[in-house]
This record gives C-alpha cells, structure tokens and sequence, in this order.
C-alpha cells in the first residue's frame, strides 16, 4: 500500500473484507472438513460471551468474515463497537446455518480478541494519563505491529482513544540515529529533509540528548521525539523547546510511569507494546441449543 489511509467508514470496510477474505483462505482452504459433519439444514442462534472486561474493536472484521462464510448470516451486536463490556457480558448474537457459523467461528474470534486488546491496552494508557491534571499528551502507536495486520491494529488503538503516528515508511519522515550518522549529523540530515517535506504528513527526528534537542530546534525542527531521556531531561527538554516543537516520548514507557512522562508536559508519548505485546482479549462462541432447529 503506498497511498494515505483515511479511516472513513468505507475504507475500514474495505480493509476488512480483504483482510477477512486472507484469514479464511488460510483456515479454511478447500473446505472444512469437521463442519462439513453437520447437517446443511440446521439453522442455529448463537452468542458470544466476553469473559472478561474489555473495550470491543473489530466489529467489521467480525462482519466481514461472518458474511463472506455465508450471506444469510444475521448479527445483532449487543455492545456496539468502541464501547466498553465486562466480564461474561453478552457482546453479540448470531443466527444462521449451523455450519456456516461453525466455519467462521475462529476467525471471527480472532479478529475480535486481538483487535478488542488493542484497543482495551490503548483506553488503559489513555485513561491514564488523562487523570494527569492539565494533561496535553496524546498516546501513539508505533510500527511494531502484526505483519499484514498492522492497518487493522492501527484502527484499533483509534478505537481505544489513541492516536496513529505513520502507517509506514511511506507517508511520513522519522529520522532517526542511524540515519543522522548516515548523514552526516542533525542539521545536515533535517536540511536534507526539506526536499521531502511537502510529501510527508510530518517530519520528525529522534535526539537521545539536550544539545541534540537545541540543534535541532535551531535548525527548524518542528517535530522532536525524545529517546529514552529520565524525568528530569524531560522536564528540561520542554523548557528548552518552550514550545516551538512538538515533542513526543518513546523508550521505558509504562503503565508505572506514564503518568510522570505526561507531567513533564510533552506532547505525544508513543508506545510499541500497545500493538506488539498484546495479550488476547477473552471471547468464546457459544450456540443456543435450546433454539437450534431444522429449517
């Protein structure tokens, strides 16, 4: 993909039918072969059940896959997307052919546990810092995402009130140590940016010290990220911006000190385990026997 990522309602649709349409080639290839045991004609209701508390992502997803595995299936969400559930709360109810429901079940689930603990960790950074008094940070993602699942997580830390920094490396300038001593130090490396601004979204270059950070700023910077500095430098380093720049955090990012980082008065705090450590959310798929029936 090498085109800017809107978001809109549409696209997201998009994006999730062919991410749906990957997920079933690869779990269910040329057939399944144990819901294949199941009479056609059996119609059933089902329901999934969130065994624990969570905020619900991935409701297109979840769409996507139901529907590609059979059109005549039926969902009723009970929370609705971006919404919080807790735990052994009814999420959402499902009606169709047995064997339908049966096939799309996993990878309907898949898309859901992983994309609901994105957006559930996102919510916990963001309710964190949030409680700082005259808070200004936004919480970021980053690129360690999923391979192929990357646009899908990024949509997800939007749902949990995150906020996305580049899709990749395509749309956006990040400069960063490697590259400055490729170029041959800060100035020269920002200088050389120019030449690409107009086509990225932003520019940004990473300082790990002070003297880095005033360099930068002297020479235009507009944008800094601040690399594993402690507390103090922080504090220091937004008295030295004053302003100018918009500085954002990354490296010993946690939820034990999020909420100092956001007291120095940055900007942005950007942080990778939001989508690379993510522990599945808790869903399971449950069918109402006492409904199902012959059609």
């Amino acid at each position: 993909m090498t085109t800017f990522f809107d978001f809109s309602d549409t696209a997201v649709a998009e994006l999730a039918q062919a991410d749906a349409a990957r997920a079933l080639q690869e779990d269910v290839g040329a057939g399944d072969l144990t819901a294949g045991l199941i009479d056609p004609a059996r119609h059933a209701k089902a329901y999934v059940l969130a065994r624990e508390a969570a905020v619900i992502c991935g409701a297109p997803w979840v769409q996507a896959t139901l529907t590609q595995v059979d059109p005549d299936i039926h969902l009723i969400w009970r929370v609705q997307e971006g919404q919080r559930c807790e735990s052994d709360q009814v999420v959402l109810e499902i009606e169709g052919s047995a064997r339908s429901l049966l096939t799309a079940e996993r990878t309907a689930l898949n898309f859901l546990q992983l994309l609901s603990a994105v957006a559930t960790k996102t919510a916990t950074y963001v309710d964190a810092v949030n409680s700082v008094p005259g808070n200004k940070a936004q919480i970021v993602d980053t690129r360690k995402t999923l391979p192929g699942l990357r646009l899908a997580q990024k949509y997800a830390v939007r749902t949990g009130g995150g906020t996305n920094h580049r899709i990749g490396l395509y749309d956006a300038v990040l400069i960063k140590e490697n590259h400055i001593a490729a170029a041959g130090g800060v100035t020269a490396v920002l200088a050389l940016a120019t030449a690409v601004a107009p086509t990225a979204k932003f520019v940004e270059i990473e300082v790990e010290t002070l003297a880095q950070l005033a360099e930068a700023l002297d020479a235009g910077a507009t944008m800094v990220l601040l690399d594993n500095m402690s507390l103090a430098m922080l504090c220091e380093a937004v008295q030295i911006n004053a302003g100018r720049a918009i500085l954002e955090v990354s490296g010993g990012v946690n939820l034990s000190t999020v909420r100092a980082i956001a007291a120095t008065g940055v900007n942005r705090i950007s942080i990778g385990v939001l989508t690379k450590d993510v522990q599945a959310t808790d869903f399971s798929m449950r069918f109402s026997t006492d409904l199902t029936q012959d059609v």
